[in-house]
């Protein structure tokens, strides 16, 4: 693994690679693909997508200027046909030491066993509640909760422990389910973590009233069950997380509108036709294809330029002039 590892115009390393092997999805949540918005576009036919043997030369190139987590995302990963196969392709990748999967969990119940198998051992979940008819409408009436606890119950019994479950948190919207998550994952093993409502694309009526901010909703949380916070886990860590003080377990909450974390930023995004964006909310990505087709070494060096060149930190700068530009819908990229 090369030692040289590049840093970007604000002294951070490209150590965490999203990668979205699919950029459809069988829901619709209004906060990311909402169904009245979504452009048809932006849909990709097969033949556009990285096949596996170009994600596999992807992840060494990645690997060799630093990388060392990787997270499959999507749209719904879990949707890419023939999934386990390129888990265990990609978990034998030199410098590669965590490999997750983001997932909505309503086609997990047939497939974690396989993805445990492959190699895969960790799950991020999106819940945004447990109300089935709610779940219903934040799925843009395609989900059903019940159908997420089945992917649950399949993944605990395949081994995975200790899954994360992300709840995206909006005024007036579900912020009275937070602390029925909260309650149903305490001392389950598994990390609940609140992520404020985020300026992600274009077509999700974003608007700063909607932001429940993390501090309302970890003094919620402690005034049931008392909280004390814990020393990050590592150096760019995005959750701030806190343990209950009876020992049940411990949440996390993710604020990206209140308390932008760019500074520590150490991630990258692929898309599914291998478009490189290095912030979430890019208006644009670079082609790596190509560069791709060359094998692993034209593609370190490529990015290695692309990364030193990097100088984004648009959560810290989120202000009128800056929303004007178009951004890439979240969908596309992976969260």
């Amino acid at each position: 693994m090369s030692h040289d590892t590049p840093r970007d115009r604000h002294g951070r390393p490209l150590r965490d690679l999203r990668l979205s092997l699919v950029e459809t999805c069988n829901f619709r949540c209004p906060y990311c693909m909402p169904a009245d918005a979504t452009p048809d576009n932006e849909v990709l036919d097969r033949a556009a997508r990285l096949d596996f043997d170009e994600i596999e030369t992807a992840v060494r190139a990645f690997a060799r200027v630093g990388v060392s987590k990787l997270r499959l995302t999507g749209g719904e990963p879990l949707l890419r046909k023939n999934l386990p196969e390129l888990v265990a392709r990609l978990v034998k990748v030199p410098g590669i030491d965590d490999i997750a999967l983001t997932t909505n969990g309503s086609l997990l119940a047939g497939q974690a066993r396989a993805l445990r198998e492959a190699g895969l051992r960790r799950l991020t979940i999106s819940l945004d509640a447990l109300d089935p008819a709610l779940f219903r409408e934040l799925s843009g009436g395609r989900g059903n909760v019940d159908d997420v606890l089945a992917g649950v119950a399949a993944a605990e019994a395949a081994g995975f422990r200790s899954i994360k479950f992300n709840c995206v948190v909006q005024r007036g919207v579900n912020e009275a389910e937070a602390l029925r998550l909260a309650g149903h994952f305490r001392g389950t093993g598994h990390v609940l973590r609140f992520i404020e409502f985020m300026d992600v694309g274009n077509c999700n009526g974003w608007r700063r009233e909607k932001v429940v901010p993390s501090a309302e909703l970890r003094d919620l949380i402690s005034a049931k069950w008392p909280l004390r916070p814990l020393s990050p886990t590592y150096r760019g860590e995005v959750a701030r997380r806190h343990a209950y003080e009876d020992g049940q377990g411990e949440v996390g909450f993710v604020s990206s509108v209140s308390e932008p974390f760019c500074g520590d930023c150490h991630r990258a995004r692929l898309s599914a036709d291998g478009q490189l964006f290095t912030c979430l909310f890019a208006a644009r990505g670079t082609p790596l294809r190509e560069v791709i087709a060359k094998g692993e070494d034209a593609l370190a060096a490529r990015l290695g330029e692309l990364w030193s060149a990097r100088g984004d930190r648009y959560s810290e700068q989120r202000g009128e002039e800056d929303r004007k530009h178009r951004k890439i819908e979240m969908f596309y990229i992976g969260g």
